[in-house]
């Protein structure tokens, strides 16, 4: 039996234990949490303006050479309190000014109580690496669900008609509420409204919290989703966005509101528990 002053040679030893001698030389290229966060603040003291990204790139340079994603620094950041508010450029979504007829808001004292009672649209935009892009979509107030949604190279009318026609292949609602942006006015998205029977309400301008069910989403979406990301292009922020939307928000992602169910749960267990219609 050997002393504690004893040792095997390296090599003796990796081949006891049936490990390769590389095995011994290996270290992680994951940064340990303690050398991460000395790290994370070296930089927030020397660069006090910088955000989440710019730390994130600055972890991977010398001499730190870190392999690090966002998320994770955005986590040890809030937890040290070293996240400062976003202040991106901001793109303006709403063009209220314009020539079309406006509509009064049919919501504001009204008890939503079914899905596809009232629909509520809304647009923000999505900051790429060098540009934006712009997001519109349709969702049920009841529910919380997006019935449709479009993503936008250009902030015109064709985006939000599509994201009611893609809304409107599966269903359509007795109202449609958005803001009076000229999107939203224009004849062509009114009359596509009018042909189906949908009735028109529209926000009072200037008054963001009377479409407050479509802001929170936008609100979440950004939170959860966009400002966390770092989108290479267009298509890249289509195939990212779409997957928070259709797979994380719609069926993984629960509200305090449902129930702490997701939107497909909630409106799954809501027409089960009502009453079979009898044949006549």
């Amino acid at each position: 039996m050997l002393n504690q002053e004893e040792s095997y040679p390296l090599g003796a030893a990796c081949e006891l234990v049936g490990l390769p001698r590389s095995t011994f030389y290996y270290r992680s290229g994951l940064a340990d949490e303690s050398d991460l966060e000395t790290a994370i603040d070296e930089i927030a003291s020397q660069y006090p303006t910088y955000g989440t990204r710019r730390v994130t790139h600055q972890l991977r340079r010398a001499p730190y050479k870190m392999l690090v994603n966002r998320k994770h620094v955005r986590r040890i950041m809030a937890q040290k309190g070293l996240l400062r508010p976003v202040k991106w450029r901001k793109k303006r979504t709403t063009d209220s000014e314009h020539p079309y007829p406006r509509y009064p808001n049919l919501v504001k004292e009204l008890e939503v109580v079914r899905p596809d009672q009232v629909w509520a649209s809304d647009i923000t935009y999505v900051r790429l690496k060098q540009d934006f892009v712009y997001l519109a979509i349709i969702l049920d107030v009841f529910t919380r669900a997006i019935r449709g949604w479009c993503l936008s190279r250009l902030l015109d009318q064709e985006m939000t008609l599509t994201a009611l026609r893609r809304a409107l292949q599966t269903g359509q609602p007795d109202i449609h509420h958005s803001d009076q942006g000229v999107q939203y006015a224009a004849y062509a998205y009114v009359d596509l409204l009018k042909a189906r029977g949908i009735q028109i309400s529209m926000a009072t301008i200037g008054k963001a919290e009377e479409n407050g069910y479509a802001e929170r989403f936008m609100r979440t979406i950004k939170e959860e989703e966009v400002d966390l990301s770092e989108y290479r292009n267009f298509m890249d922020a289509l195939d990212q966005i779409g997957h928070f939307i259709d797979d994380v928000y719609m069926t993984k992602r629960i509200h305090s509101s449902l129930g702490y169910l997701t939107p497909v749960e909630f409106e799954t267990a809501w027409w089960v528990s009502q009453p079979v219609k009898a044949s006549p």
